[in-house]
């Protein structure tokens, strides 16, 4: 296991960057670190016209939404892990609220509260201005696996 350097905050959030830009999806849409904290980490989505689910009112997909809690569930996880681990979705329940307001940017926010040697637990909400007015809320569970990570911080510039 590769031992994390101790970094500040724009520090992690560059090295982030590099790692969700990994997966052409991820480079896709866009993600950009918006807050990143040990008890909050969030991501933000700009709208695009490209990521509308029903062009008659040009609401976001649903795709989009579980994609940046995922992404956003995996950073507030790299925040709290003392060294790189590859990890796998295992479980991940989202709550679809209400629809994101088109023409806006969505927040994903999340906080990982509980690490095992095996597993992660988080949970946090897509938002425009505050997770108090979600527009999903969501809980998930990581699995960390074994091998090689995709990138590792040795290959990601400082």
């Amino acid at each position: 296991m590769t031992e994390i350097p101790p970094l500040n905050e724009e520090e992690i959030a560059r090295r982030w960057q590099k790692f969700v830009h990994v997966s052409p999806y991820n480079r896709e849409l866009n993600l950009q670190s918006d807050v990143v904290r040990p008890d909050w980490c969030a991501i933000k989505i700009e709208y695009q016209d490209a990521l509308v689910g029903d062009p008659q009112t040009g609401v976001l997909h649903g795709g989009v939404i579980t994609v940046l809690l995922d992404v956003a569930f995996g950073f507030a996880i790299f925040v709290k892990l003392p060294a790189f681990r590859p990890m796998a979705t295992l479980d991940l329940r989202i709550d679809y609220l209400k629809p994101a307001t088109p023409g806006r940017a969505v927040l994903g926010g999340a906080v990982c509260y509980k690490l095992t040697s095996e597993l992660a637990f988080v949970r946090g909400c897509a938002y425009h201005e505050s997770p108090d007015d979600p527009i999903a809320t969501a809980v998930g569970i990581y699995m960390f696996t074994e091998g090689r990570p995709v990138i590792s911080y040795e290959e990601v510039p400082r």
